[in-house]
């Protein structure tokens, strides 16, 4: 069975995006879990809620969801950026403890100037600040496309992360299809080079999560636009083979296209008749 959702909004909260898959045709979801552009406030917690979500993912055999950090997140910034985004990196980690399968996914953050070397070195301190056990919800560094200063533009950025993290078990990736097809790696012709290179670098067990996403820019363009699945330079053949394929055909793939509610149907039911 594909494993197979979109991006949600939570604001009416998490028994309504289960529902609201389902009636999509999909299996799992993601969510940004506050504001994207904000991070500061946050709503107090429904445990109970939560606790029809968990029953309604468990009886329809939900595959992990996805919960979002904020674009404001930075822990490779300066001091008071770094602080408000390690403040909320711990918060969201235990928010979504009473959650039964999810993985956390940020995106590394950007070194502003300052250099790749360094940005990673204050991700990693960040990281290890807060994680201080094996216990608790896989997080994801997710691979990014390189404009600017962003972390995380290549394999080896994100593996520098992963060498330097106190508890190993704890970290994983995802691997969005336009963000590295931008980066430079062609997955529309040459997928399998690609994968060798991600398992030669970072370890194939590392990847949890597949980003679905068609692209607006072409290979090596280092911009981050999404596009419909098929209506971009990846093209629907590329995206096909991407969930056949026998090292990620198993794995959750979420749509982070831009679309509406009726998009996400159709692209899921496009996906899902295609998928072997």
């Amino acid at each position: 069975m594909l494993k197979i959702g979109c991006h949600l909004s939570s604001s009416k909260g998490y028994l309504n995006m289960g529902e609201e898959i389902i009636s999509l045709g999909g299996n799992t979801f993601q969510f940004f879990t506050r504001n994207p552009q904000g991070g500061s406030k946050l709503k107090p917690l429904d445990l109970e809620d939560i606790k029809k979500f968990n029953e309604l993912a468990k009886e329809h055999n939900f595959a992990y969801i996805v919960a979002h950090a904020p674009y404001t997140m930075n822990l490779a910034s300066k001091d008071s950026i770094m602080e408000f985004s390690k403040n909320m990196l711990k918060e969201d980690l235990e928010r979504i403890t009473y959650l039964n399968n999810v993985y956390y996914n940020f995106h590394p953050g950007s070194h502003i100037g300052a250099g790749s070397i360094e940005g990673i070195k204050k991700i990693v301190n960040s990281l290890n600040e807060i994680v201080q056990t094996d216990e608790g919800p896989l997080i994801l560094l997710e691979t990014m496309a390189g404009k600017g200063s962003e972390i995380g533009r290549n394999f080896q950025e994100i593996k520098d992360i992963l060498d330097g993290v106190n508890y190993k078990s704890r970290f994983g990736v995802t691997l969005d299809t336009c963000h590295v097809f931008d980066a430079g790696y062609d997955i529309k012709t040459n997928l399998d080079k690609v994968l060798q290179e991600f398992d030669n670098i970072i370890g194939l067990d590392k990847l949890k999560v597949i980003h679905l996403n068609d692209s607006l820019n072409t290979l090596n363009s280092h911009k981050d636009r999404h596009a419909k699945i098929g209506l971009g330079n990846i093209g629907n053949e590329a995206i096909i083979n991407i969930i056949n394929h026998p090292l990620l055909r198993n794995l959750p793939f979420i749509l982070e296209t831009p679309n509406d509610l009726s998009g996400y149907k159709q692209e899921i039911a496009f996906l899902k008749e295609h998928y072997k």
